[in-house]
């Protein structure tokens, strides 16, 4: 069994199927897309803030964002951080008329890999590892290191059935390992990975 399958094993059997990502509309699909883009430079839990004041003011959708003016959109989402910028963002993307893929998505303003690769693993289920902090964190304690986004997801690519729920959750897991454990300052005991891991306490 080779690595990366090795420690998807040990974090489900630890955790179990995480069912990310977290949605409380009848739009789903949409407020995934919303949720990846706000959740860049900040946490879950500010997210999640504007996610339920946009809700709240029926602006939860497309169109009510395509019609809504800037300074009011980037004010119902001031909680995610860097609004303004981020109000920019979700007007590019439901003003955008192409199909979404990855070179589209990753053409529109503010749109980074991460978030291109979650709007598509989340949103429209495509096998497409998603990479972040967390996931290059976690792995470079455990030994494997790159120097690119495109190789690090070209490992988990190379390594794994492609199979999107199983990307999916792998993801899932490893953000919840991120926060019980593989944390800036590392919180080691107990951790699943503890026999897998090169840099125990670093």
């Amino acid at each position: 069994m080779n690595k990366a399958l090795k420690i998807y094993k040990i974090l489900y059997m630890e955790f179990g199927s995480m069912g990310w990502w977290p949605v409380s509309s009848n739009n789903p699909k949409f407020e995934i897309i919303v949720g990846a883009i706000l959740t860049q430079n900040t946490n879950w839990k500010n997210v999640e803030k504007s996610i339920k004041t946009l809700k709240e003011n029926n602006l939860l959708d497309k169109n009510a964002i395509k019609n809504l003016d800037i300074t009011k959109l980037a004010d119902s989402i001031r909680s995610s951080g860097y609004y303004k910028q981020k109000a920019r963002k979700l007007k590019e993307f439901v003003n955008f008329k192409g199909e979404i893929t990855r070179d589209n998505l990753l053409g529109m303003w503010g749109i980074g890999p991460d978030t291109a690769d979650s709007i598509l693993l989340y949103a429209y289920n495509k096998p497409v590892f998603v990479i972040d902090a967390y996931t290059k964190r976690i792995f470079t304690r455990l030994g494997i290191r790159f120097n690119s986004y495109d190789e690090y997801q070209g490992y988990f690519h190379k390594n794994l059935p492609k199979d999107y729920k199983l990307f999916n959750d792998y993801h899932a897991l490893l953000v919840e390992l991120a926060k019980k454990h593989c944390k800036t300052k590392p919180l080691c005991d107990n951790c699943p990975l503890s026999k897998e891991c090169q840099q125990k306490g670093l």
